[in-house]
């Protein structure tokens, strides 16, 4: 079976295109966030423009879920708590609906559990 990607290989590169794609998606929605979004209520900026922190802060951990001993769980917690955290707060900015947010507790602590992850 040589020449063919180990498993293990593979599962690294998933994890740092999955980084990639991420922490692409980040800077285009901090650059919609800087000079396209315009809210009615300031409270609305500030809460996308926290969760494009959190969403390229944790694409870079991501990108180092191969280095763990445990990829898949430091790329999967890491990857659930962007979508959570973020996801939910890009929703409620644009949307302007605090309501859409409510998944953001859940996003914090699988982020939380990826950062701890690096401890395994």
């Amino acid at each position: 079976k040589e020449g063919r990607p180990s498993r293990t290989r593979s599962t690294m590169a998933a994890w740092q295109k999955l980084a990639g794609v991420s922490g692409a998606a980040a800077v285009g929605l901090g650059a919609y966030g800087a000079h396209g979004f315009k809210p009615k209520e300031e409270i609305y900026g500030k809460i996308f423009d926290t969760a494009n922190k959190y969403h390229l802060l944790h694409s870079l951990l991501l990108a180092t879920a191969p280095l763990a001993k445990r990829p898949n769980v430091v790329g999967g917690l890491c990857s659930a708590g962007i979508g959570l955290f973020s996801g939910s707060c890009y929703v409620a900015a644009v949307t302007e609906n605090r309501q859409l947010g409510k998944l953001a507790p859940a996003g914090g602590i699988s982020l939380m559990g990826a950062w701890l992850a690096l401890l395994l």
